[in-house]
């Protein structure tokens, strides 16, 4: 036949079902968003209870070194702005990931606990260490065990699921 696509040469195929979608769409942005605050929030709701209302020093402290301790009200909202974009991040992370990997919005429970998981130790063995503060252990078995534990249901889950709901 003539017009069908098949008897054209391959270059001049129109390819209208596997053309990219834009990447940062309204629906990325708002899962990127929602996943970004929801994360964020319940993070270093959890970390300032557990370790102490001072966490936000501890993590300018990863960007200005030991001096952030001696630092005052814009270390501290240094410390939160900088918390915010590493979630933020995370989630832009996995919605560029569950583009091109369907399972992650498929699955978002399992995938949202192993991403809270590999999230925390991309931070314990990888951010932590290269930071200002040099942040090295050695860390007790329990307490590394929690930090998994409550990264996988209060990072993880809210990032898969938000991605899942928005991302269309």
């Amino acid at each position: 036949m003539m017009g069908d696509s098949t008897s054209q040469p391959l270059e001049n195929r129109k390819i209208e079902d596997s053309a990219p979608r834009p990447l940062w769409n309204r629906n990325a942005r708002l899962a990127i968003a929602v996943g970004g605050l929801i994360s964020g929030v319940l993070d270093l709701l959890q970390v300032c209870i557990l370790a102490g209302w001072d966490t936000p020093l501890y993590i300018a402290g990863g960007l200005l070194g030991p001096k952030a301790f001696q630092g005052g009200t814009g270390t501290y909202v240094l410390g939160i702005l900088l918390h915010f974009f590493v979630t933020f991040s995370m989630t832009a992370t996995y919605y560029a990931a569950s583009r091109r990997l369907g399972f992650l919005k498929e699955h978002p429970l399992v995938c949202g606990l192993s991403f809270g998981a590999a999230a925390e130790l991309v931070m314990i063995l990888i951010v932590l260490p290269l930071s200002a503060l040099h942040e090295r252990g050695p860390y007790e078995l329990h307490t590394l065990i929690q930090w998994l534990l409550v990264h996988m249901v209060v990072v993880g889950l809210p990032i898969s699921y938000s991605v899942r709901r928005f991302a269309k």
